[in-house]
């Protein structure tokens, strides 16, 4: 069995769950039997001896200061939060990331740990993501970064960032994946009650999460239904009758509650649905058009463009060449 090093930079206002979620992967990752192939050694390293503090107020101790931290380190994981504005300024924490990120095998972030990343180098020319309302800052930043807004997490190399918080778990799940295959990350998962690693192609957005939800009851209950059968008919007339309201007064009603017309809410989940299904599934892009109520891979393809960029066929070759760089 091999052990790799996992050291997991932390700094006052960290987000304490950037720090907590891998953590409990890694050290859940160590439990799992038979035959595990790798045992991880997880430590926490913070600029200073005593209590991190979070930006919620969680004390974390760490394992170990930043001249304690030497030696041969497999993966750096460098967590985010509000106290990351002012650990950019720490020259001694960005000095030792930039050092130690040449001895690791492979450097990560959660959130806007990336920023740091950033700061000792590491981004320019890479494909990188943080958290949806930072990757604005992220770009202005470090302009020779290729900042992607959408996904959960990136791979380029062996550098991976993730987006905010809960995906810091989804990118652990990944990295706990690609060392002990893919058995290990699933026990680890239903441990903690998760998806096995949502796709780091995934958006940060679920439809639902993007729109608004609605306040009537007989709404809320229509969106809940899109996103569990997207297969189903979802015209304006079929959704009216579940709502029990009129086609034309539901329309009216559906676009002032949720932000959007019923048709670009029922595409939109089609498309994330889609999404899932080519990343995850083996299924030809026609299966995928039927399982998500599109009828014709045409209409399918149409949808892809309009929200994605990009054909099903392309989606599904890049994230496979991603998944796989």
């Amino acid at each position: 069995m091999t052990t790799r090093r996992v050291w997991i930079v932390a700094f006052p206002g960290v987000q304490a769950l950037d720090v907590t979620g891998p953590h409990e992967v890694f050290a859940l990752a160590n439990r799992v039997e038979p035959r595990r192939p790798v045992r991880y050694e997880v430590s926490l390293v913070a600029p200073k001896a005593g209590p991190v503090v979070s930006g919620t107020g969680l004390a974390l101790m760490p394992t170990h200061t930043l001249s304690q931290a030497t030696g041969r380190v497999d993966t750096l994981l460098v967590a985010g939060g509000l106290g990351t504005r002012t650990a950019l300024h720490d020259r001694r924490l960005v000095g030792w990331i930039a050092r130690t990120a040449r001895r690791a095998r492979r450097v990560a972030s959660v959130c806007t740990g990336a920023f740091l990343l950033g700061e000792a180098g590491l981004l320019a020319g890479r494909r990188v993501t943080t958290h949806w309302i930072a990757c604005d800052d992220l770009q202005r930043r470090y302009p020779d970064a290729r900042v992607e807004r959408d996904p959960i997490f990136v791979r380029d190399g062996a550098l991976y960032t993730s987006a905010g918080i809960t995906a810091g778990i989804d990118l652990a799940l990944q990295l706990v994946e690609e060392d002990c295959g893919r058995d290990v990350a699933l026990t680890v998962a239903r441990w903690l009650v998760v998806y096995l690693r949502r796709p780091g192609g995934q958006s940060q957005f679920s439809v639902q999460l993007e729109a608004q939800m609605a306040d009537r009851d007989g709404l809320r209950d229509v969106q809940g239904f899109i996103a569990d059968h997207v297969d189903a008919d979802l015209s304006v007339a079929a959704l009216a009758r579940r709502a029990g309201m009129s086609p034309r007064n539901f329309a009216r009603v559906f676009r002032r509650q949720v932000g959007r017309t019923p048709a670009s809410y029922v595409e939109a989940q089609r498309v994330e649905t889609a999404r899932r299904l080519l990343e995850s599934s083996g299924r030809s892009v026609a299966e995928v058009a039927g399982a998500c109520g599109f009828g014709r891979v045409e209409t399918m393809h149409r949808a892809f463009r309009r929200r994605v960029r990009v054909a099903p066929g392309q989606y599904r070759r890049h994230f496979r060449d991603v998944k796989g760089a």
